[in-house]
């Protein structure tokens, strides 16, 4: 006998209850629960996309590898964050807010896949396929091989599959899509875990690599279970502001690469374009000889990327002062101020500070500190430092400089870029080649950093 039972769905981690709930029990979020419908005592049993036969253990070592280990997008920095290409077989989220470039990226990238040679399914349940041909012309992006539908029944697609059996698929988005024999909603908790589960079956079985679009929520997560970071191999966020042009694509999850990789893509009318040297995108209209401002090398993946950090500390009459730091981690910038206060001097207890990373990126690695000291420290006492100089060190609670990794690169990144002068840790003095026209001054403490970089 068919029966139907309520239940109260957690739409951030999944957690089912037979009633509502102000606060989810599993991840303590609140007004997260949503009702849903379930058919018990009658309801016919889904079957996977495709049948298998039952699989054998054996040896690792006796695992056959893949023919074409991975696919190349024809898009540099893509394959960058990816660690390579394409994985066949692979699982791909991506998310990102709305507008910021999500289906314009996946668009480029399947026309290159295309004109590669291989074949590619785009299935879009947000837009039609006249609104897609639209946009792929101002994209330049039209090629025979790129098969495009509009569909959110998710048999539909399976049938698509069997027929013409993509070597890449894009679904644009998971949350549009819903199974037929699931009673929710689309987007709902159900209908999102249970079509990527069909979804990661398929790609698995079929060596086929599929991208999803997420949706994301007012907190900047996927919307939709946790668990569906879990289930897919990597998972990636398109970042930026939507009212500039330069766009962030980093990777928060990669089973087969590294997670310290960016992308850096700038929007313009004709779609995104790579950003081949994004140190000199950031510190493009510098300004020089204005208190508060400090230009640091940082680590993202494999290369340098030199940004400004600009700092703007105010007097205020307000009992407790604002703290606001956009960019980097607000902890840290209160853990260096801290040590100002306390290690130099600096009476800070009555001053606003704001802290801003010009051009969008975030920054999370310590060797920042030292920037961002000499930043704060700038503005304070409204002393600029010299054009051409550059700041790297992790700053320790005792107000001593640590040593930081891979100082080479980001030397030779900062006399590319035409500096003159880097301050960074003694420590990583020793045995260090220094580029030639570079003067490299070697600091032990924010106190001897201080009194070298300030002048006036």
């Amino acid at each position: 006998m068919v029966k139907t039972k309520t239940k109260f769905v957690c739409g951030e981690c999944g957690y089912e209850t037979p009633k509502w709930m102000g606060r989810c029990p599993g991840c303590n979020t609140w007004n997260s629960l949503v009702e849903e419908k379930e058919i018990t005592g009658g309801r016919p049993h889904m079957q996977p996309m495709n049948t298998k036969k039952k699989e054998q253990a054996i040896p690792i070592t006796e695992v056959k590898g893949m023919d074409r280990p991975r696919f190349d997008t024809g898009i540099r920095e893509y394959n960058r964050v990816l660690g390579g290409g394409l994985v066949p077989g692979s699982l791909i989220l991506v998310g990102g807010d709305p507008g910021i470039g999500k289906s314009t990226l996946l668009l480029q990238s399947s026309y290159c896949l295309a004109a590669k040679g291989e074949s590619v399914l785009y299935v879009t349940g947000e837009e039609s396929t006249e609104q897609i041909r639209l946009r792929a012309e101002r994209l330049q992006a039209l090629h025979q091989g790129l098969e495009v539908a509009a569909e959110t029944d998710l048999t539909a697609v399976e049938e698509l599959l069997r027929e013409h059996p993509p070597k890449v698929l894009v679904i644009d988005s998971i949350q549009t899509m819903f199974h037929p024999e699931i009673t929710s909603a689309p987007g709902s908790v159900s209908q999102v875990r249970e079509c990527t589960g069909q979804l990661m079956r398929f790609a698995k079985q079929q060596g086929i690599a599929v991208i999803i679009v997420g949706h994301v929520t007012k907190s900047g997560a996927i919307a939709g279970p946790r668990m569906l970071e879990h289930m897919v191999d990597t998972v990636l966020y398109f970042e930026g502001e939507r009212h500039h042009t330069f766009r962030i694509l980093r990777a928060v999850k990669n089973r087969f690469g590294s997670t310290n990789e960016i992308g850096v893509f700038e929007m313009k009318e004709q779609g995104l374009v790579e950003v081949g040297n994004p140190s000199e995108i950031f510190l493009e209209g510098r300004p020089n000889g204005v208190p508060g401002t400090a230009v640091t090398a940082s680590i993202e993946g494999t290369r340098p990327v030199l940004v400004e950090l600009q700092a703007l500390v105010a007097p205020t009459n307000f009992p407790s002062p604002k703290r606001m730091a956009t960019g980097v981690d607000h902890n840290r910038v209160t853990m260096i101020m801290a040590v100002l206060e306390k290690r130099l001097g600096f009476f800070l207890q009555s001053q606003d500070a704001y802290l801003n990373v010009v051009g969008g990126v975030r920054l999370d690695e310590p060797a920042i500190d030292l920037a961002i000291a000499i930043a704060l420290a700038s503005s304070f006492r409204d002393a600029p430092v010299q054009e051409g100089d550059l700041f790297i060190g992790e700053i320790g609670l005792t107000g001593e400089v640590r040593a930081v990794s891979r100082i080479e690169q980001r030397l030779s990144e900062a006399k590319n870029m035409g500096f003159r002068r880097v301050f960074f840790p003694d420590k990583n003095h020793r045995g260090l080649t220094i580029p030639d026209g570079l003067e490299c001054v070697g600091v032990s403490s924010l106190q001897e950093a201080l009194a070298v970089a300030l002048r006036g």
